[in-house]
């Protein structure tokens, strides 16, 4: 049977879809403008001639982004931290999950409250960084990946997916001889798909645009990562300018550059997003209400 709309639902729906396509305009604009801008020429940039389309189409920005080798060796790093460390995070995450979804588990509810504590109340800046110091993350790789291995929010969502697989499940593998690694690798990864898909997507993303931290704890222009590549081409284009003898009317211009290193660095984020996209909303739906 049909079910028909009155007016007030039809107003509704009209007002909703004009909310919606504003906003996704107003998301996607700042895109399509840096997208346009890298493939047009310097001085159309610098005249402010851009605004959807490529003005003078131009790949020169891309040519010499291309051609510098900062770039890739900071693309490299943002790679290494992006795959080790969402690997670090996800199995750091998996196994706090699976041992806080146990109500077997002995101070469970001050564990679970330990680690929802540090959503709310951050030591701040310093302490954190005289911390990072202390224990020898200051301009190290291998620091990086292990000093921001988890995210409390992200093993909550892990741990409420958990708390919803079936304990028979749980109990038949136990008869059967399986142990607590056997049953989270075996039963409870293979039900929890959605879920680590979408922890996975929150990791990744963190750490591909990873900015602060690394600036300040990483020295060496050899471990910079890519997003730090960036603000420093952005704060010293002036200099570069000036470095490297480029004009603003010419075919390229510091600003395309930084607008095409700003297209490299979404690359790998929206390959990877449609895999994981349709795990998406069924995973933070599941892993972060509780019944």
């Amino acid at each position: 049977m049909k079910k028909h709309s009155s007016n007030s639902d039809k107003i509704l729906n009209i007002f909703n879809h004009i909310i919606l396509i504003i906003i996704s305009i107003c998301t996607l604009y700042p895109t399509i403008f840096v997208l346009a801008s890298s493939f047009s020429s310097g001085s159309a940039v610098a005249r402010g001639a851009v605004y959807l389309w490529p003005v003078e189409f131009t790949v020169e920005a891309y040519k010499v982004i291309l051609s510098d080798i900062e770039f890739w060796m900071s693309y490299g790093n943002t790679l290494f931290y992006m795959l080790f460390g969402t690997l670090f995070s996800m199995f750091i995450s998996i196994l706090a999950a699976y041992a806080l979804s146990k109500k077997r588990l002995r101070f469970r509810k001050l564990f679970n409250f330990m680690v929802a504590f540090t959503i709310w109340f951050d030591p701040g800046i310093i302490p954190k960084y005289m911390n990072f110091k202390e224990l020898g993350f200051e301009n190290n790789r291998i620091g990086i990946i292990v000093g921001f291995g988890v995210l409390a929010f992200n093993i909550i969502i892990l741990r409420n997916y958990f708390e919803g697989v079936p304990k028979s499940l749980e109990e038949s593998a136990y008869i059967d001889g399986a142990n607590d690694f056997k049953i989270l690798y075996k039963i409870y990864m293979p039900l929890s798909k959605a879920s680590i898909a979408t922890v996975t997507l929150f990791y990744a993303i963190s750490r591909w645009n990873g900015y602060f931290w690394t600036m300040i704890l990483i020295k060496d222009l050899d471990k910079m990562p890519l997003q730090v590549y960036l603000r420093r081409i952005i704060v010293e284009r002036d200099a570069l300018m000036l470095d490297s003898g480029i004009l603003a009317n010419a075919v390229y211009s510091p600003d395309t550059i930084i607008f095409a290193t700003i297209i490299a660095s979404l690359v790998p984020i929206i390959i990877i997003y449609p895999f994981i996209q349709k795990y998406f909303e069924k995973g933070i739906m599941l892993g972060g209400v509780k019944e």
